[in-house]
């Protein structure tokens, strides 16, 4: 697989007048990781949503890795990143094999149920798959959600807090899936408030720290 970056340059973030960030530079390389911390508020969640070309940033600038359709500078499409924020974009009517047939189709997918649901067998919900998501745990639609990236062809995963509500069982799943993904020269740009415990190139970024 070729090599490819993602680059921050210079980020900052401001909201409401006040400056979350300022300064912010790092890059990303196929086959590691990078793991965004820092308390409540300082602009974690702001600054993902910079790198996926959801927010503006206040200063400085992005560049993507880029499909064969795109160039380095457009904002990245589905066959290039993943993202999953804190909401987590599921249909609540729609059953968690139907929510990731809809997901792909909406990527230009093509998503068989059997693979649904084979994804979803692999997070450990094979008893959910045909239920609707508004009667899962919280835990449970954040495990249907990371099944999403088990059919998704993009080699950068942005994740919000990819662990939060999982119990100790869907942690282990879920761990061992980003772990594969960056050991099969994906990447994985992350926050988190729990040590994820990924292997190999990786770095921590600090935010809300001088």
């Amino acid at each position: 697989m070729a090599s490819w970056v993602l680059t921050a340059m210079d980020l900052a973030c401001q909201k409401a007048q006040r400056t979350l960030f300022q300064g912010v530079s790092f890059s990303v390389a196929a086959g590691s990781w990078l793991h965004i911390e820092g308390g409540n508020g300082c602009g974690k969640t702001s600054l993902l949503r910079i790198l996926c070309g959801l927010s503006p940033a206040a200063h400085g600038q992005v560049k993507w890795p880029s499909s064969p359709l795109q160039s380095p500078m457009s904002r990245p499409d589905r066959s290039v990143l993943h993202y999953i924020g804190h909401a987590l974009g599921l249909k609540p009517d729609l059953s968690a094999c139907e929510n990731l047939c809809v997901d792909a189709q909406v990527s230009g997918l093509a998503l068989s149920r059997a693979q649904a649901l084979q994804a979803l067998t692999a997070q450990g919900l094979q008893s959910r798959a045909h239920l609707p998501v508004r009667v899962l745990s919280q835990g449970q639609r954040q495990g249907v959600a990371l099944a999403r990236l088990r059919t998704s062809p993009a080699r950068l995963w942005i994740l919000d807090e990819p662990l939060v509500g999982l119990d100790a069982q869907a942690t282990v799943t879920a761990r061992a899936l980003l772990q594969s993904h960056v050991d099969a020269g994906g990447a994985v740009v992350m926050t988190s408030h729990h040590d994820v415990g990924l292997q190999g190139p990786g770095a921590r970024l600090q935010l809300g720290r001088a």
